[in-house]
């Protein structure tokens, strides 16, 4: 019996079930249309080349953005990688000056921290406000003659927060510095346009928005103004000289494909969702005292859910929750036992951090589903509270922070 078929799959910020729509796609180029899409000789590569053709124009009609301008990757840690560090190598005779913020994923943190151990880059650290939102003064504040590049994501895949992205797109147009912005969550969930939102680098990542993992994009703009980057990878010079590689020309096609679909169905599937949403939030906060949301309600993904269950600890809860797919933090951190720096950097205490769950909804999760993942949830943390002095000793109406704790 596999995973799917006895758990209930609500971790949709970590990966996402490939939509069916999408392998199918994807099938001939594993086995019938083989060819290598550099191959320029023959019919096979050929074929291989108009498929990658049709999944740019894909991608970048969901993003406003002209074919040319994608970039094929690995997926967003690789296009974030290029991003920085292509920007960083470019342009380092005219600044080496990044700002970025906290709560960023750690493909763009430990990118800054390298870039910075070998001292090829200064960075500017924003701290968010308590919803989990940057400041706009304070980022101006921050810009100064060596700034080449604002470094902030779209959706964050923690808390859910959606940047304020067009603005923070228009403060760098206007100061002349380039913007990147991680978009593997946002985009196919929400609105995304490049130009509307003065966007130079977005980074897309195919296994977030049910297309397949391994395989993402870069969008790089070609002009007012054109973005230059130094290639971080040598080989036959792919990809406009920015990613040599084989192109990994099944995995192209399912990207394509999901963009695709997204662009149909998203405004429809995302007012779904956001519903679903609603209706987990509701029935928690109806049954359920001393929790919080954690992260900005109203400027968020429609299917993200960040709550704190005070009093019950995180992991003891989740191992509670076993036949339901829910995640403490990010996919990328969860073997650490530290408290989310996201949600440190938002304010939240380590004892409320260490309670948090991340409920993931996507696109194929159901409202019968939503009903049994409130009762389980609502169940277990009555159940853990029960066994808890501090939640009695709460209930009692005792000031936890008054009590003198006797240490051995």
């Amino acid at each position: 019996m596999t995973a799917s078929e006895e758990m209930i799959y609500m971790d949709n910020q970590a990966t996402t079930r490939v939509d069916p729509r999408v392998l199918e796609a994807m099938l001939p180029y594993f086995s019938e249309c083989y060819g290598n899409a550099a191959s320029r000789s023959h019919g096979f590569g050929w074929e291989a080349e108009e498929a990658t053709t049709k999944a740019r124009e894909q991608v970048a009609s969901l993003i406003g953005a002209k074919p040319k301008e994608i970039i094929w990757t690995s997926g967003a840690t690789e296009s974030d990688n290029l991003a920085i560090k292509g920007v960083v190598h470019f342009y380092k005779d005219k600044g080496n000056h990044i700002i970025t913020v906290e709560t960023e994923h750690k493909a763009v943190l430990d990118t800054c921290k390298a870039l910075e151990r070998r001292g090829e880059a200064t960075v500017t650290y924003l701290k968010p406000k308590k919803n989990g939102l940057i400041d706009l003064d304070e980022l101006r504040s921050e810009i100064t003659d060596k700034t080449i590049l604002i470094a902030v994501m779209h959706a964050n895949n923690e808390i859910g927060v959606l940047q304020p992205i067009a603005d923070i797109g228009r403060i760098a147009r206007e100061n002349g510095i380039i913007f990147f912005t991680d978009c593997a969550q946002s985009v196919g969930k929400v609105p995304v346009n490049v130009d509307e939102m003065c966007i130079d680098l977005l980074a897309i990542s195919g296994h977030k928005m049910y297309g397949p993992k391994g395989i993402g994009a870069l969008y790089v703009r070609s002009r007012n103004p054109r973005v230059r980057l130094t290639a971080e990878m040598d080989g036959g010079g792919h990809e406009r000289g920015m990613r040599s590689g084989t192109l990994n020309v099944a995995g192209v096609v399912g990207l394509g494909k999901a963009c695709e679909l997204c662009a149909q169905e998203m405004d429809e599937e995302a007012e779904r969702i956001k519903g679903l949403r609603e209706r987990l939030r509701e029935k928690l906060f109806a049954e359920l005292d001393s929790i919080y949301v954690n992260g900005d309600l109203e400027h968020r993904l429609p299917g993200n859910l960040n709550v704190s269950f005070a009093y019950v600890e995180g992991e003891s809860l989740l191992m509670g929750l076993k036949d339901i797919a829910l995640s403490s933090g990010s996919a990328c951190t969860s073997a650490s036992l530290e408290p989310s720096y996201v949600l440190k950097s938002i304010g939240v205490g380590d004892d409320l951090a260490h309670t948090s769950l991340r409920f993931g909804i996507g696109r194929f999760n159901s409202q019968e589903e939503i009903d049994v993942v409130a009762e389980r949830v609502i169940k277990e943390v009555r159940r853990l509270r029960e066994m808890s002095p501090l939640y009695e000793m709460a209930k009692e109406g005792i000031d936890l922070d008054t009590v003198e704790w006797q240490h051995d």
